[in-house]
């Protein structure tokens, strides 16, 4: 990926963002500044600010993928999906209690999240690949964040702010694909016990191996191989939805089971 910014531009950007995850105070979009970034900026920003993070002692256990359904892709005019890293630190179980002073604008997504059996490269990854190399699937939520002021985000702010990432939920159950389709896993989603949304795998760019093997072959040109154990979060099924203080989420998938996770009250 050739971005346009300088390597100090984007130090200084990802600097900001770590600045803003720290504090928990949003910043400018950088297309505020800067109207021509492009995705390959954003993840300029987004390499720098990882690596901070890592300095700070920060694990990947995964990642996630944004942008992967028709609508939102419409909405920001591209053609392909983002990704960001997950962290071990942010990820939380079925039944959690997570903190809202964690995040700055949370909302929540209901997820399919894929459970790596073996190592997986591209740059030649077929989501029939894909399939061979997973444990099973898992029901998830994922809050999504923003570091950026008000949600107002382009393309590459979105992309250099870890994709919009704030932390994920994982059902305790992993399921085997060897009888069923995912493109056709139903899932309802309900914010404090009223049902609010619905959707199916196939909203994952079509189908959420599919989803898999484009991460794949997205990291092989930067060396990046998905080792055994990943997690990889295969995008919402649904658009998000606010987040309050006290509020339970809760997501019923077909053959998965359910992944519940409430807000803390201020």
């Amino acid at each position: 990926m050739s971005a346009s910014l300088s390597s100090e531009q984007a130090q200084t950007f990802g600097d900001a963002l770590y600045d803003a995850r720290r504090t928990g105070v949003p910043i400018p979009a950088f297309t505020d500044e800067l109207p021509d970034l492009r995705m390959e900026d954003g993840y300029a920003i987004q390499q720098h600010l990882v690596s901070r993070l890592l300095a700070d002692g920060e694990t990947i256990c995964g990642y996630k993928l944004g942008l992967t359904s028709a609508p939102m892709q419409k909405l920001l005019g591209v053609d392909s999906p983002d990704f960001g890293p997950v962290f071990a630190s942010t990820v939380y179980r079925d039944g959690a209690e997570l903190p809202v002073d964690r995040f700055i604008a949370p909302r929540m997504e209901a997820e399919i999240a894929v459970i790596l059996d073996r190592e997986l490269s591209g740059p030649h990854c077929t989501p029939a690949d894909a399939y061979s190399a997973t444990r099973g699937l898992v029901a998830s939520l994922e809050i999504v964040d923003s570091r950026i002021k008000d949600w107002k985000i382009k393309l590459a702010d979105t992309v250099a702010d870890l994709a919009s990432n704030g932390a994920i939920a994982l059902s305790s159950l992993v399921v085997p694909i060897d009888d069923f389709d995912p493109r056709l896993v139903g899932m309802v989603f309900s914010k404090n016990g009223e049902v609010i949304a619905s959707g199916a795998g196939a909203a994952a760019l079509g189908d959420p191996l599919a989803a898999v093997a484009w991460l794949a072959n997205t990291l092989a040109p930067m060396g990046i191989t998905l080792p055994a154990g990943s997690v990889i979060m295969t995008g919402a099924l649904h658009a998000m939805v606010p987040v309050s203080p006290g509020d339970v989420f809760r997501a019923d998938f077909d053959r998965l089971g359910p992944i519940t996770i409430r807000m803390a009250s201020e």
